[in-house]
């Protein structure tokens, strides 16, 4: 049977709750970089991978919550199907366009906080400036619009697109991803890299 778009989004977020509890739940999953999370992906949605990739999902932006399940599949499954390989970001212009499709619809504002998150995270891995200053206002306006006992989560996460934004304001790409993708690394790529903090 095909995988559908609520049996990411239940994979993704896991049974239904608050957001800090879904985040203290699915943490590991989300930034954990376990191998045993890779795998779990690979073989539930390597499939679903390569339709998306293809653009035979396109369906899936029917509706806010689909289109949000096909943005994880372009954005989130491929660092885990292709984990440290180039294949990792080729389907990130599909993931950017999508997120940009469904901002332009107000689509977001039909999800949950926690889905809006990953909604978001396409502009938070471009590697253009504008895009980054874009994300990081949408992570601004998550925060304030936070409920008070969720307010150090939604903070958390405008802390790290914050961080990316000031990587590309700085070098105009993510210096991490030069290995990957065979590019060269500048003198000052090189030294960046070796601090603590420097990859994502």
């Amino acid at each position: 049977m095909a995988v559908q778009a609520d049996d990411v989004l239940a994979f993704w977020f896991g049974a239904p709750g608050g957001a800090t509890d879904v985040a203290a739940r699915q943490r590991t999953l989300w930034f954990g970089k376990l191998p045993t999370n890779d795998l779990a992906v690979k073989e539930r949605f390597s499939d679903t991978l390569a339709a998306a990739a293809e653009g035979r999902l396109g369906h899936w932006a029917d509706t806010p919550r689909a289109r949000l399940a096909l943005v994880i599949v372009l954005d989130q499954f491929p660092h885990h199907v292709y984990r440290d390989r180039p294949q990792a970001f080729a389907t990130d212009p599909q993931a950017l366009a999508h997120s940009l499709a469904a901002l332009s619809a107000r689509e977001d504002r039909q999800l949950a906080p926690i889905e809006r998150v990953f909604l978001y995270l396409p502009l938070e891995h471009a590697e253009s400036i504008e895009i980054q200053e874009r994300s990081v206002s949408l992570y601004e306006q998550l925060a304030r619009e936070a409920a008070a006992d969720e307010r150090a989560l939604f903070d958390g996460f405008l802390d790290y697109a914050r961080r990316h934004r000031d990587v590309v304001a700085r070098f105009g790409r993510f210096p991490h991803r030069n290995a990957i993708l065979g590019r060269d690394s500048t003198p000052d790529e090189i030294e960046f890299l070796k601090q603590p903090g420097s990859r994502f």
